[in-house]
């Protein structure tokens, strides 16, 4: 590893903002770059003069709500997550995204199931995370599927939870993420009913609070700086990286293989372009007219730019 972490060493320029002493960071399973970055201690060397903490959460809403109270200077999450956040008026800033990856998403069924077409979801039990990424592919399935939000009933659970729910017949379909989408998919058999394909982009998003932004505005640069170093180690070493998720999360190989292959290549970090926007502000709109989200929001008073 010695040799991989000279060469990103190499080929960035350290010590973007010495100022920075702290920064505290959210993340998931499912950051496969911020797993690089934080294996071979890039932001260490980006920010000589910090304390870099790294806390795992279960998923994106947990993060957001980590955030907002002041626990976290950046983290990372799916699309809902930061909807739900700016919609409680908490304080948040979009910093980047990485490319979409609709594949990387779906909702399941059992290996035995007889659903076989979203239009047969109606009336059935749908396990999902409430405000995560998984929640929107559920709202755009069930739209596409011509149904109506009450005509199913979604079960609000944990990833955990819900894999055991899934696992014990307690409900009828699961909307999921990688990599708990690929570890249903690979160990419990479960059959694909409908991918993010045409339904959601599934964009990840990297997020900062307005403080940490306010006082370090130039170390965002080299936050994003990193990801991107990492990223480019990871398209080169796939099967190194995910022997590396693999040991860091105790998911086997196999899973973080494919977790890894449904990723589009690159997937570095960039700043929302209008595009990014406009797809994020239909998400937002699509919640309003649901009334899963009180009133409306607009996504570009959360985008940073930097001055």
């Amino acid at each position: 590893m010695a040799v991989c972490c000279a060469m990103l060493g190499a080929s960035s320029a350290w010590a973007v903002d010495p100022s920075v002493k702290e920064l505290r960071i959210g993340f998931q399973k499912s950051a496969i770059n911020f797993a690089i970055v934080k294996q071979q201690k890039l932001y260490e060397k980006e920010f000589p003069n910090a304390k870099i903490t790294w806390n795992e959460f279960p998923a994106g809403p947990h993060i957001l709500e980590a955030l907002a109270v002041g626990s976290l200077d950046i983290g990372v999450t799916g699309d809902t997550p930061p909807v739900y956040a700016q919609a409680a008026k908490k304080p948040l800033y979009y910093i980047a995204y990485e490319a979409a990856k609709p594949l990387a998403s779906a909702i399941l069924v059992p290996e035995g199931s007889t659903l076989t077409q979203l239009s047969q979801l109606k009336g059935k039990r749908i396990a999902v995370q409430k405000g995560s990424s998984a929640h929107y592919l559920l709202v755009q399935a069930v739209r596409k599927a011509g149904l109506k939000w009450t005509d199913i009933q979604p079960i609000w659970l944990s990833p955990a939870d819900a894999r055991a729910a899934f696992q014990k017949g307690a409900v009828d379909a699961w909307a999921i993420w990688d990599p708990y989408f690929a570890s249903a998919q690979l160990e419990d058999q479960a059959r694909i009913l409908a991918s993010g394909k045409g339904l959601s982009p599934n964009y990840t998003f990297y997020l900062a609070s307005p403080d940490f932004v306010k006082k370090h505005p130039k170390a965002v640069k080299g936050i994003i700086q990193q990801i991107n170093a990492a990223d480019r180690w990871v398209q080169k070493n796939r099967v190194e990286t995910a022997q590396l998720i693999g040991k860091s999360t105790g998911l086997k190989s196999n899973v973080s293989q494919t977790f890894i292959d449904r990723r589009p290549r690159p997937s570095g970090a960039a700043p929302l372009s209008p595009k990014v926007v406009a797809d994020q502000q239909q998400l937002a709109n699509r919640f309003s007219e649901l009334k899963i989200i009180p009133g409306t929001i607009r996504i570009q008073q959360a985008v940073w730019t930097a001055k």
